[in-house]
Order: C-alpha cells, then sequence, then structure tokens
C-alpha cells in the first residue's frame, strides 16, 4: 500500500504546529484570538504557494469542531458546489475551505453570496492572486483578507527538522548532513510543500539513511520559484524588472530576467521591455528604442533558453541609458484632458471642408505656411503638455520647439495666406 505523501502527513493539527504567519497565529494574532473567542467569519487567505493557507483553514475547522466540506475551483463543478450548499442548509454555520479561489468564474462566485450572508456557510477561500484583482467587489465586499507572507529560511529549517524528528514524518530514522539541510533551505523558495516533498525523495535515494548534499543535487537540479505567470508573483517580477531598469541597477535587472525567463513566457519580456524603452528611456536616447526592436526580434528569433543572451546584453544597455519621462508624461497629460473634457477641431481640419470659403480653406500646396497653422481647439490653444529634459538629444528638440512657440500659430488661414 502507498505511502501517504510526507507534506500531507505532516498538514499541522493544531495552530502551534503551523510554521510561520505569527501575525495570525501568534499570541496576539488575531486568528488564534478569534479561535480563543470560539468564533470565526468568512475570509480570503491569499499569499505564495506552499506558506500554510490551506492548512491553517483545516486547522480552524478542527480547533472550532465544525464540520468542514472542501471544493477546489479547478477540479470541482458545480454540481459538487450544490451537494456543499444543501448540506449547509441543514447543518448552518458548514466550513467551506475553497482552495484556488481566484480560479472560480464570477458565476460560482456570485453563487456563494447569500449563503456567506445568511452564515449557513463560513468560507474560507485560498489563493495565490491578489483578491482586489481576482475576486469580485461584491463577495470581496464580504469577506475579511488575511495576507501569507512569504516563510523566511528560519521557517523552512523548523519545517525541515519537524519532519525529521516527528512520528508522522521520517521518525527520527534519517540523519541529514547539514550542508544537505542548507541546501533544501536555499531551493526551497519559501514553500514549505516544495521542501518536504524534494526532503522525502531525499530519503527515499538515500544510502544508510543518510542525506547527503550530493543527493539533493542529484533530485532538485532546479531552485523553487514563484513562476507561474498566471500568478500575481509573476506580475512581481514583471514590475521589479522594470523599476530596476529605470533605477539603473543593472545587476538586480539581470537577476529578475533570468527569474522571469524560468516561466518560458518570453512574449510577455519582450513586451515589457518595449514597454520600458518608450516609457523610461523615451526621447533620452530614441536609437536606444530601435537597439530594443532588434534586440527582441533576435531573441524571439532564437528562442529560449538562448535568448536569455541578447536579452541579457540589451537590458544592461538600458540600465545604463541617459533615462526621460518627458515623452510618457506628455500623452498621459493629454490622455487625462481627452478623458474628461470635448472639444471641437478648427473645421479647416476636417477631411471635408465643404461650408468653408477657399480662403478659409487648408491649403496642401503651402507647405510655407503648416508650421504657422493653429492645430489645437480654441479653447485649449495655448495649452503646453512638453516640458525637457536635460539631455542631448532633448536640448535639440527643445531648440526646435522653442522656435516655433516664437513664430506662433494662427487660426486666420486666409490671413496667413495673404502673407
Amino acid at each position: 500500500m502507498l505511502k501517504e505523501p510526507l507534506a500531507s502527513r505532516l498538514r499541522p493539527e493544531s495552530l502551534d504546529e503551523i510554521i510561520g504567519q505569527k501575525h495570525l497565529v501568534g499570541e496576539k494574532g488575531i486568528i488564534r484570538k478569534c479561535i480563543a473567542n470560539q468564533s470565526f467569519f468568512s475570509c480570503i487567505f491569499y499569499g505564495p504557494p506552499g506558506v500554510g493557507k490551506t492548512s491553517l483553514a483545516r486547522v480552524i475547522a478542527k480547533e472550532l469542531n465544525r464540520p468542514c466540506r472542501f471544493f477546489n475551483a479547478v477540479s470541482d463543478n458545480k454540481k459538487d458546489l450544490d451537494a456543499i450548499f444543501f448540506e449547509a442548509s441543514m447543518n448552518p454555520g458548514l466550513f467551506l475551505i475553497l482552495d484556488e479561489f481566484h480560479r472560480l468564474n464570477k458565476d460560482k462566485q456570485d453563487l456563494l453570496l447569500p449563503h456567506i450572508e445568511d452564515g449557513s456557510i463560513i468560507l474560507i477561500g485560498a489563493t495565490t492572486a491578489n483578491p482586489y484583482h481576482s475576486i469580485n467587489m461584491a463577495i470581496r465586499s464580504r469577506l475579511h483578507l488575511f495576507e501569507f507572507k512569504a516563510l523566511n529560511k528560519d521557517d523552512i529549517r523548523e519545517a525541515i527538522h519537524f519532519a525529521l524528528q516527528s512520528p508522522r514524518g521520517l521518525n527520527n530514522e534519517y540523519q541529514i548532513k547539514e550542508e544537505a539541510i542548507n541546501k533544501l533551505v536555499n531551493i526551497s523558495g519559501g514553500d514549505i510543500r516544495y521542501c518536504l516533498n524534494t526532503l522525502e525523495l531525499a530519503s527515499i535515494a538515500s544510502d544508510d539513511n543518510i542525506i547527503s548534499k550530493e543527493i539533493i543535487d542529484n533530485i532538485a537540479s532546479d531552485t523553487k520559484q514563484d513562476i507561474d505567470k498566471n500568478d500575481d508573483a509573476y506580475y512581481n517580477l514583471l514590475s521589479a524588472f522594470q523599476k530596476s531598469i529605470r533605477g539603473s541597477d543593472a545587476n538586480a535587472a539581470i537577476y529578475y530576467l533570468c527569474l522571469l525567463a524560468k516561466s518560458g513566457d518570453l512574449k510577455s519580456i519582450i513586451r515589457r521591455l518595449l514597454v520600458i524603452a518608450y516609457e523610461d528611456i523615451g526621447l533620452a536616447n530614441p536609437a536606444l528604442i530601435a537597439r530594443t526592436v532588434n534586440a527582441c526580434k533576435s531573441a524571439d528569433e532564437v528562442g529560449f533558453p538562448e535568448a536569455i543572451i541578447p536579452l541579457g546584453v540589451h537590458v544592461i544597455d538600458l540600465c545604463l541609458s541617459p533615462k526621460s519621462k518627458s515623452g510618457i508624461d506628455a500623452v498621459m497629460k493629454a490622455k487625462e484632458l481627452v478623458d474628461n473634457h470635448s472639444y471641437s477641431m478648427p473645421e479647416y481640419l476636417r477631411y471635408n471642408q465643404s461650408g468653408l470659403k477657399e480662403e478659409d480653406r487648408y491649403d496642401y500646396s503651402r507647405y510655407d505656411l503648416f508650421h504657422k497653422i493653429q492645430y489645437l481647439p480654441d479653447e485649449i490653444k495655448d495649452i503646453n503638455f512638453l516640458y525637457f529634459n536635460q539631455n542631448a538629444y532633448e536640448a535639440k528638440l527643445k531648440a526646435v520647439y522653442d522656435e516655433l512657440k516664437k513664430i506662433g500659430r494662427s487660426n486666420n488661414l486666409k490671413k496667413l495666406k495673404e502673407k
């Protein structure tokens, strides 16, 4: 008969066995206080994978001695949910632990509302996604949100020793070298489940019940990273990547690039680099924008794993380039105006100028007048979206801009044509 996996056997059975999350289950933690008062409420647990969200939900139901049912938003269906609703109507206060909550579609989320409101179900949803983005507001407003923190190295080390010693775990039957513990801690990325799965495999692969660093190296060639492109952790990496380039930290940018590459999502990386080139480099170094296009094209042609080479070289270029937000700032100012106000363009700019006298029409043959014509609506004819930073290229643009300002613009085309 197959053994239950180590991570499953070691699921916490009480609050005192929960590793990490002291802000929730520590002496002054809100969840510990609620259990002490024999009360609880519907809520969402959100945070990285493998930090104990579902485990704590199980412990809460056990500590309060409440019946508990499980629903997985990926593998279970509406029929399963209806059966839980029926049971709750017969037994109000039923605990429903709903895993992968962010994958529950809006219709199913709405089905939960009346049962949460009348208290027939105490919902504990677990998700790796940001609930402010992934859960509709109607249900989110009826739930308390608790953030789970990534586990630190001391937490992972505590989990390893517990697994080695617990009768439910390896029951002191294995010895583990200190360098093997250090390796396991470093590759786990704060994910207890990954750590315990690797430890279990290492115990099976060990000779004479001794777990060495070499065994860990052989069965875990890669460090565990949160790189599911459907989770918030992935978008956090994209955010850190762009901020590192914006802050001219080439070392950090290359680090985050390599993490992103583990996802294999080359398209998102290319898209982010193109945005960075226009948004953060902008008018300070227009030639670099063209080089960005070429680097992205090269990376796309070779694909991963080699794509990391042209991308990495170009990321260094982006980091150490002068930067300017003047272009994107001008666009955003104009967009804000367009989003909140409406104006009529000058009639001579319309495609069909019928109804205008010939002298008031836009003359396609008068190249000498193009830079003297007013193009903005009268109400905002003097508005200025642009500013220029202190760099060589923008200094040239500013000189041209200032010269055009001196010339001025007019909406009196008849008068302009007479000059």
